[in-house]
């Protein structure tokens, strides 16, 4: 079967294996897509993470004084 989108092997060990099929199994998908669907989550949340440590590291550094308005950036 061919497809476009890249493949990826993956070495699991037994329990982490056995957890996953279970959750696939629960979910009656592949295990593939259940892979997929909680690497998609994991990313997501490290992504989530990194904006937020850059949001915080923002805030220490606002001031009131010098920013900008809404009209000022908007017009």
């Amino acid at each position: 079967m061919a497809t476009k989108n890249p493949r990826l092997n993956v070495v699991l060990e037994a329990p982490l294996y056995m957890a996953l099929r279970h959750l696939a199994q629960k979910d009656r998908v592949s295990l593939s897509f259940k892979a997929r669907d909680l690497i998609r989550e994991a990313l997501e949340s490290y992504e989530d993470g990194y904006w937020a440590k850059t949001a915080e590291s923002r805030e220490k550094t606002f001031s009131n004084k010098t920013a900008l308005t809404h009209k000022q950036v908007w017009g």
